[in-house]
């Protein structure tokens, strides 16, 4: 199936309070506690990768590519992007074959009994099942809290009058 056009981001955008840098590191995290490998992370950028051979001759890869921006100003509150794209390979066996040159008759082609097998990439998708990325939603949830920056004294004691004295 094949799919161009724009159509319903619900699946690939996911808004979270606090700022960019909380939302990237507790997509980080949701991502390690599954197996991902991290290949890259930053305040607004994260991408990890998991293996996994299902039988002797088929590999998969899938990659998630999580970047994160601060919504409006003054929001204190980020949207998420995420997306996974699920690579597929295929085991490919190659035999070789050798020629054997006889006198009188010519040459032989014989199997030379060894083979060159190779992983083959044979498909690449971007992953469009919803559930995949409510699982990974939901862990972004749990991890949220452990990423909290907490608040500055200074913005918590807010002062009651222009003159900078507190009201009782």
């Amino acid at each position: 199936m094949h799919k161009d056009e724009f159509g319903m981001a619900e699946m690939f955008t996911y808004a979270v309070p606090g700022n960019e840098q909380e939302a990237c590191e507790a997509s980080r995290r949701a991502l390690l506690s599954q197996g991902y490998i991290i290949h890259e992370a930053n305040e607004n950028n994260v991408k990890g990768r998991r293996k996994f051979q299902s039988d002797d001759e088929t590999h998969v890869e899938i990659e998630f590519n999580i970047v994160c921006a601060a919504n409006s100003k003054g929001s204190n509150s980020a949207t998420i992007f995420a997306n996974a794209v699920r690579d597929r390979y295929a085991l490919k066996k190659n035999s070789s074959n050798a020629s054997l040159g006889v006198g009188g008759i010519g040459s032989i082609s014989l199997p030379f009994g060894a083979s060159n097998d190779s992983m083959v990439k044979v498909a690449s998708e971007t992953i469009s099942e919803a559930k995949l990325y409510e699982r990974f939603y939901d862990l972004v949830e749990r991890y949220l809290d452990d990423v909290k920056v907490p608040e500055p004294e200074s913005t918590k004691a807010e002062t009651g009058s222009a003159n900078g004295r507190s009201q009782p």
